[in-house]
């Protein structure tokens, strides 16, 4: 049930995009078997379920304002907003360490996801913050975490790459920041 809800979260949010609709596709369509490739991992990504969604979408916000991918930090906030995700928590991102708007774990899940995005990853960060999440994860949440998080960088830096640009889908709403 928690994939079909979202699915229709993304496309609700993919259908409310204003402008610049087709940078990404304009880009991959002329390599199709890539543009196949992406749609396959996007959805094997969207239908892994085992976490939370909410904090899925905090790791990939994260993630996204590092990379200052303005495409997935839109797209992405009007997702996270439907999953739960509130506004201050949206706001309060780039200060989540001590902000009391976020849980323990979300707090942890965030730093975990801050840890994957920065470059050079330090390897004995991850495992101490891998170490916390599995007390409180099982192995195959914190597998679909790191997966998530892997993946918002590689789409925000193709995003990026690429110059695709926000389409507006949070205009009027909350919207994370480029860090």
């Amino acid at each position: 049930m928690r994939s079909l809800e979202r699915i229709r979260i993304n496309a609700k949010a993919l259908g409310s995009a204003k402008r610049h609709r087709g940078d990404l596709f304009s880009w991959l369509g002329r390599r199709p078997q890539i543009l196949a490739a992406v749609g396959v991992y996007e959805t094997a990504v969207l239908l892994s379920n085992k976490l939370d969604p909410t904090l899925k979408d905090l790791a990939e916000l994260k993630s996204a304002g590092l990379v200052n991918c303005e495409f997935c930090l839109d797209i992405g906030s009007a997702i996270a907003t439907h999953s739960g995700v509130t506004a201050q928590q949206i706001r309060d991102l780039p200060v989540y360490r001590d902000s009391d708007a976020f849980t323990e774990l979300q707090k942890l899940v965030i730093a975990f996801a801050e840890a994957m995005t920065s470059t050079p990853a330090s390897s004995e960060t991850l495992a101490e913050l891998r170490e916390r999440l599995l007390a409180q994860l099982s192995r195959a949440q914190v597998a679909e975490l790191a997966t998530t998080v892997a993946w918002e960088n590689q789409r925000a830096r193709l995003n990026q790459s690429l110059g695709v640009r926000p389409t507006g889908i949070s205009d009027g709403a909350a919207c994370a920041l480029p860090e």
